[in-house]
């Protein structure tokens, strides 16, 4: 079912992103610069959470969905490209590639993650969803990527390198910094699939758990996996000195922390599928997304 939507439905997601950029960037560089980073690939997990939660409702996946999926992840490459400046994280390489900033220079990497982060909310707002529908998309999204949510728990992240935070500090860095966008996901899911508000508010509960799990499973990661597997250089949170859940808790403590989050996430998809009309498997085939392999 999964593997169904990412080989049938993300491409749709991404063409949406590739036109918009290519109609509305009258740059030739900044528009370079902004699909290197687009159509250097990835996951497309947060796209693919939008897609999977409007099909666990039995919706149909429309344009709105794709534009709304495809907003989403324009925020997120917008935040690579910011994260991986030489001011943040000094980074050299992501998904495999030179990191925008190596490729266009400074200047125009940080004008390019300007563009898809404006651009996204401007590709929502042309959706022919109801305008109440699109305010409310366009409200949360804003919510979740700006100082509430993900650029907050940037910014709290910076703060805590060199430091040894305590958990429940670690816990809302990155509720915001990974959390946000992944609860939006599943909460614009839910909007697009016309779900009462009990539903959405079960649906934000999953994405908080969710998070939380995608950034244990990411520190463990940076500390057990390589270069060639991740597309990124790997042991650059120690290199940064940056507070992880292996730095606080050891990679076991970690990995059971990583484990109770999914189990809480898979409560909530019970407690989900008693309250609506729904199919557990897609969000059950999601969460081994977040299970560590090894």
């Amino acid at each position: 079912m999964l593997q169904q939507l990412s080989a049938e439905e993300l491409p749709k997601v991404e063409k949406e992103i590739i036109d918009f950029i290519n109609t509305y960037t009258i740059h030739d560089d900044l528009k370079k610069s902004m699909l290197y980073s687009i159509e250097a690939g990835g996951k497309r997990i947060r796209p693919l959470i939008v897609l999977s939660t409007v099909s666990a409702f039995r919706k149909e996946l429309t344009p709105p969905v794709h534009q709304t999926a495809g907003a989403l992840e324009m925020i997120h490459t917008y935040s690579l490209i910011h994260d991986d400046l030489p001011a943040m994280d000094n980074d050299d390489l992501r998904r495999g590639k030179p990191t925008n900033h190596k490729v266009y220079g400074e200047a125009l990497a940080i004008l390019a993650g300007d563009g898809l982060l404006t651009g996204a909310f401007q590709l929502i707002s042309e959706t022919t969803l109801s305008p109440a529908e699109n305010v409310l998309l366009i409200q949360l999204l804003a919510k979740a990527a700006g100082i509430g949510g993900m650029v907050a728990g940037q910014a709290g992240d910076m703060e805590a390198e060199n430091k040894h935070v305590p958990l429940n500090a670690l816990k809302a860095i990155h509720r915001g910094k990974t959390g946000a966008l992944l609860t939006y996901a599943f909460v614009a899911g839910g909007i697009l699939a016309d779900q009462p508000e009990y539903v959405i508010g079960l649906l934000e509960k999953l994405g908080k758990h969710v998070g939380l799990a995608f950034q244990i499973r990411d520190d463990l990661l940076d500390v057990v996996s390589t270069t060639e597997e991740l597309g990124k250089q790997v042991g650059q949170d120690e290199k940064s000195d940056k507070s992880t859940y292996p730095a606080l808790l050891g990679i076991e403590g970690a990995k059971q922390a990583l484990a109770e989050e999914l189990g809480q996430a898979e409560i909530v998809i019970q407690q989900l599928t008693k309250a609506a009309q729904f199919q557990p498997k897609i969000f059950e085939e999601l969460l081994a997304l977040f299970a560590l392999k090894k």
